[in-house]
C-alpha cells in the first residue's frame, strides 16, 4: 500500500472516530474514485503511482467546483457551500500550488529551453511545463501564461 493510500485509510478511521460525517463522506468518495482508477489501470489491486492518485484527487476537486458553480447559478447557495467544504477536505491531499511568480519563471525557463518563439511551438512548451508543474498548477492557467509569452 502506498503512503498516499495509507494516509487516506488513516484519515478515514480518524473521521469515523470523530463522527465527522461530512469529512467521512468525502474521504469515502475519494477512496472509491481511487479504487475505480486502480481497476481501470489493470485490476482491483493494481497500485496507482502518486501522480495518478493526485490526478484522481484533482478530478474530484474539479467535479465539486463545477457542481458548486452550477448550484450558485441556480441560487442554491446551501448546496454550493457544501461542495466548497468538500473541496477544502480534498485539497489537503494535493501538493501546495505554485505561486504566480514560480509559474512564470517555470514557463519562461521552458520557453528558453525549447527555443520556442511562436504559438506554433506551444505544444512542446506545454508538455515540458506540465511535467515540471506536476499538478501544482492548473493546465488552463499554465496554457494562458505560455500563450501570453509566445504571442
Amino acid at each position: 500500500m502506498s503512503e498516499f493510500a495509507s494516509q487516506i485509510q488513516e484519515d478515514l478511521k480518524a473521521a469515523m472516530k470523530a463522527k465527522d460525517a461530512d469529512r467521512l463522506t468525502v474521504i469515502r468518495a475519494l477512496k472509491t474514485a481511487l479504487t475505480n482508477a486502480s481497476i481501470e489501470k489493470g485490476g482491483l489491486n493494481t497500485p496507482l503511482t502518486d501522480t495518478e492518485a493526485m490526478a484522481v484527487v484533482r478530478k474530484q476537486v474539479k467535479q465539486r467546483e463545477d457542481s458548486a458553480s452550477q448550484f450558485e447559478a441556480a441560487g442554491r447557495n446551501d448546496l454550493a457551500a457544501k461542495e466548497r467544504a468538500e473541496i477544502e477536505v480534498l485539497q489537503a491531499y494535493l501538493p501546495a500550488a505554485l505561486s504566480h511568480e514560480d509559474m512564470v519563471a517555470m514557463v519562461e525557463a521552458a520557453i528558453a529551453e525549447t527555443g520556442a518563439t511562436t504559438k506554433a511551438d506551444m505544444g512542446k512548451v506545454m508538455k515540458l511545463v506540465q511535467e515540471r508543474a506536476a499538478g501544482r498548477a492548473d493546465g488552463k492557467t499554465l496554457s494562458q501564461e505560455v500563450a501570453k509569452r509566445l504571442s
